[in-house]
C-alpha cells in the first residue's frame, strides 16, 4: 500500500463532527481527577476508546491464541507498520519495525555498532557523540555497549536556557572536531530530536548534515517524545535509525514505539536482542514475536488513528499545533506571574516547555528538585518535573529551577492556574527548598 492509498483510507473524515471538549473529557475521564496532570511527557496517555479498543485485541487472542497467531498477528501487525510508514515518510515499509519503546531501539542499534567493534571495521577508540542532554537510559546504553567495546564516548555540553539553534549547532560542531582529533574516527552519533530534560526541539536535519559532511558512519536519531509532537519526515532527516514512543505523544497504550532503518549496503543484519523463532527474518518480522506475550499495544495503532485521532480537526497535524500554541500561552502566562523566564524560545519548544520558577525557592541540586516536586503533588495535587540548573561562575541571584509544563488535548487551563497558584503560595510563604530537607 502507497502512502496515498493509506491517506485515502485512513485520513480524516470530511464529514465527522469534530470532538467537543466534553467528548475529550469522557475520553479522559478514567484519570485522576483530582490532579492537575501538567506531565504528559513522562507516561503519556490513552484514551477510554482506545483502552477499549486494546481490551478487544487482549481478547481475541486468549479466545484462541493459535488461530491468532497464525492468522491474525502478522498481517495485523503489518497494518500497523504501514501506517507508522505514512505518518513518517519512510520509503518502504520494510524500514518499519515496532518495538516496545525507545530504549529497546538503542539496544538494537547499539549492539549492531559494537559487533563493529570485534570486526576490522572500527577500532578500540574510535568515538560516539551524544547530546549530554540525552536521555538517562540512552546514555547508559552507550556506555553499557560502545564503551564497553572499546569505544570513546564524547557527550555534547549544551547551554541552558537557550535561545538559538545556533548555541547547539555551535557545540555540536566543537563535538565533531574533538572526536577527529589525531585522526581520530567517530563511529556513531546520537542526536536527540527532543530533549526530555531540559526539553528542547533540536535542530536534527542540520546536525545529521554535520556529521555526514565530517564522515560518520552511523547516526541515531532518538525522537522518543517526537511522534505526535513534531513532524517526522525519516528521508528528509537523513539518519540511519529514527526512533520514537508512540505512548507519550500518539495516544498508544504502554508500550509501543517504532524503529526506522534505512534501507542501504552498509545497514545490515540487525537483530532484535530478544532472538526468537523468527531470528534471521529481518528486524521487523523478528520484532514482530519475541514470544508469548501481549502485542496488544503495538495492534491497536490503527484503532488510535480511526477512533480518535481522526477525531479533531486536521488529525494529528491539527492536534500538535494546538498542543504547542497552548504549551507556549501557559508558559508566559507562568513566568510573567512568577516573574521568570522561558528556557527556550517558544520555536524550540514542542508540546513541552521549560518554566523559570522563584529563585527564592532556594532548589540547590536534584534532590531539591525531586523534593518540590513531591511537595507540590502531595500538597497542591499538580504533577509536574523540576530541572535542576547549576549555576555558573559570578551568577547573582540564578534560576536553578525549571519546571517542564506539558500540554495534551485533556489539559484545562485550570490545570496551569493550580500550579501557578501554588508557587505563589509558596513565595508567599517565605517556602525554601531547606525546609523539606529538615
Amino acid at each position: 500500500m502507497s502512502s496515498g492509498d493509506f491517506r485515502r483510507e485512513n485520513g480524516p473524515s470530511t464529514t465527522a463532527k469534530p470532538i467537543t471538549e466534553t467528548e475529550i473529557a469522557a475520553e479522559f475521564s478514567h484519570h485522576d481527577l483530582t490532579i492537575a496532570r501538567i506531565n504528559n511527557g513522562s507516561f503519556g496517555s490513552c484514551p477510554k476508546s482506545i483502552i477499549s479498543a486494546q481490551q478487544q485485541w487482549q481478547l481475541q487472542f486468549l479466545q484462541q491464541p493459535d488461530y491468532f497467531y497464525f492468522n491474525t498477528l502478522k498481517p495485523s501487525m503489518l497494518k500497523s507498520r504501514t501506517l507508522i510508514q505514512y505518518l513518517v515518510n519512510a520509503a518502504d515499509v520494510d524500514e518499519i519495525s515496532i518495538v516496545d519503546n525507545a530504549t529497546t531501539a538503542a539496544a538494537i542499534v547499539l549492539q549492531y555498532i559494537t559487533w563493529s567493534f570485534f570486526t576490522s571495521d572500527f577500532r578500540p577508540g574510535d568515538a560516539a557523540v551524544m547530546l549530554h542532554y540525552a536521555y538517562g537510559s540512552v546514555k547508559s546504553s552507550v556506555q553499557a555497549y560502545v564503551a564497553r567495546a572499546g569505544g570513546k564516548v564524547i557527550e555534547v555540553h549544551l547551554p541552558f536556557p537557550l535561545n538559538s539553534n545556533e548555541e547547539i549547532v555551535t557545540e555540536f560542531d566543537k563535538a565533531l572536531k574533538m572526536g577527529k582529533m589525531n585522526g581520530g574516527k567517530i563511529r556513531l552519533a546520537v542526536i536527540d530530536h527532543i530533549t526530555s530534560m531540559p526539553s528542547v526541539v533540536i535542530p536534527v536535519k542540520e546536525l545529521v548534515q554535520m556529521c555526514r559532511d565530517e564522515g560518520v558512519d552511523f547516526i541515531f536519531v532518538d525522537g522518543a517524545h517526537a511522534i505526535g509532537n513534531v513532524e517526522i519526515d525519516v528521508v528528509d532527516i537523513g539518519a540511519d535509525f529514527y526512533t520514537s514512543n508512540l505512548h507519550k505523544w500518539f495516544f498508544t497504550p504502554p508500550s509501543a514505539a517504532f524503529l526506522y532503518c534505512k534501507r542501504s549496503e552498509k545497514v545490515v543484519d540487525l537483530h532484535h536482542p530478544v532472538v526468537s523463532v523468527e531470528y534471521g527474518n529481518g528486524l521487523a518480522i523478528e520484532s514482530a514475536w519475541i514470544g508469548t506475550r501481549d502485542y496488544s499495544a503495538q495492534l491497536v495503532i490503527p484503532d488510535v488513528v480511526e477512533l480518535f485521532v481522526n477525531r479533531f480537526e486536521g488529525g494529528i497535524e491539527g492536534i500538535r499545533r494546538r498542543n504547542h500554541d497552548m504549551v507556549v500561552k501557559m508558559a508566559e502566562m507562568l513566568v510573567k506571574a512568577w516573574g521568570t523566564e522561558l528556557g527556550t524560545t517558544p520555536e524550540m519548544c514542542s508540546s513541552m516547555a521549560m518554566v523559570g520558577m522563584p529563585a527564592c525557592l532556594g532548589i540547590s541540586g536534584n534532590s531539591d528538585a525531586l523534593k518540590l516536586r513531591t511537595h507540590l503533588r502531595v500538597l497542591f495535587k499538580v504533577e509536574v518535573p523540576i530541572y535542576y540548573r547549576a549555576p555558573l561562575e559570578g551568577e547573582v541571584n540564578p534560576i536553578t529551577g525549571y519546571a517542564r509544563i506539558s500540554h495534551q488535548v485533556y489539559n484545562t487551563i485550570e490545570d496551569y492556574y493550580r500550579f501557578r497558584d501554588a508557587i505563589i503560595k509558596l513565595v508567599s510563604d517565605g517556602f525554601t527548598c531547606a525546609i523539606l530537607s529538615n
